[in-house]
């Protein structure tokens, strides 16, 4: 694996977000890509959570076309069973077979957060998952924190260096019921945190997206705010966490959870306007990005003429860049 083939399809070694937890009900599985290769989503009864490669140790069918066995699945070729940390359990056409008890599939560490399947994705040289840090609005029990998902026709880098360009904003956005105020001038900085760095406007804060802060803590993730007036309700400033999955070198998931400082009454009030005014709004804006990152030429990041407000980008493009090179076999 190339170190451009890891530049384009995704980082190995850190979690990624996958899909939403409830595109995996308990009792069904799901035939998912990520980083450029074919899994299988299964889940117990009892709600627990496996995540293999998608092909059947014996003859190499995908074993998403299988049938549910309840704490196992069963290939639909042959009928070899495979439970879900991936040792064949059963060779129905030929009991005892040296296949049995053998762990023959690859399995992938999972978690669950904010209604997002996250896994570990390691290369043979780092299988155990490394520590991973989870975004404070996502398990604070005092922030409330609604998941929007959607699969763009856009690398995946595209997608991230959109979050790292606050400018944008000001232009492509003017017109959403946010991101209408505020200069359409700025300089801009990078602040180093111990997780990752700002890149932020050094002028202007609290009226537009004027700051994004770059998170590395297992998985890759951003933090943001957009101001809110008094009418969105209470909770203050509109949160947003967001990750990137890449699908393949074309296609991401995209993850936004839409986050405020609410508990109790505020709460269930936020979660009103949220479903009732404010989500449609919002997914105008992501619609906005979408039909943007889209319509980009996939060698977009070769024919470019940038300026002080990409410092972000190019920041997070060194990082990308270096990482692929050190996973890329010598």
């Amino acid at each position: 694996m190339t170190a451009d083939h890891i530049y384009a399809t995704g980082l190995r070694n850190q979690w990624h977000p996958v899909v939403p937890s409830s595109f995996v009900a308990p009792g069904a599985m799901r035939k998912v890509t990520a980083l450029d290769e074919q899994w299988l989503l299964f889940r117990r009864s009892d709600g627990t959570l496996s995540m293999l490669a998608d092909r059947c140790p014996h003859r190499g069918a995908p074993l998403s076309l299988g049938k549910h066995l309840g704490d196992r699945v069963a290939c639909w070729y042959h009928g070899v069973e495979v439970e879900g940390d991936g040792t064949v359990s059963s060779v129905p056409g030929l009991p005892g077979c040296n296949l049995e008890g053998k762990k023959l599939v690859r399995s992938l560490p999972v978690r669950e957060v904010g209604g997002a399947i996250l896994a570990y994705f390691g290369d043979e040289q780092h299988p155990e998952p490394v520590e991973l840090t989870l975004p404070e609005p996502l398990t604070d029990a005092g922030t409330d924190a609604i998941l929007c998902y959607a699969e763009w026709e856009v690398p995946w880098r595209y997608a991230v260096e959109n979050l790292l360009d606050p400018m944008h904003g000001a232009f492509l956005h003017h017109d959403s019921h946010t991101m209408y105020d505020g200069d359409t001038t700025a300089k801009f900085r990078i602040r180093e945190t111990d997780r990752g760095y700002f890149f932020e406007k050094t002028d202007q804060r609290g009226v537009n997206f004027d700051w994004v802060e770059l998170c590395q803590t297992g998985i890759d993730w951003v933090d943001l705010s957009i101001p809110y007036p008094p009418s969105a309700g209470p909770g203050g400033p509109f949160g947003i966490v967001g990750m990137v999955c890449p699908v393949d070198e074309q296609r991401c998931g995209v993850f936004f959870w839409r986050y405020r400082r609410v508990e109790g009454w505020q709460r269930d009030t936020w979660r009103f306007l949220y479903k009732t005014l404010i989500e449609e709004r919002h997914w105008e804006v992501l619609e906005q990005d979408r039909v943007m990152l889209e319509a980009m030429p996939a060698d977009a990041d070769q024919r470019e003429n940038l300026y002080q407000h990409d410092l972000g980008v190019v920041r997070l493009r060194r990082m990308y860049r270096a990482a692929a090179a050190e996973q890329a076999p010598a």
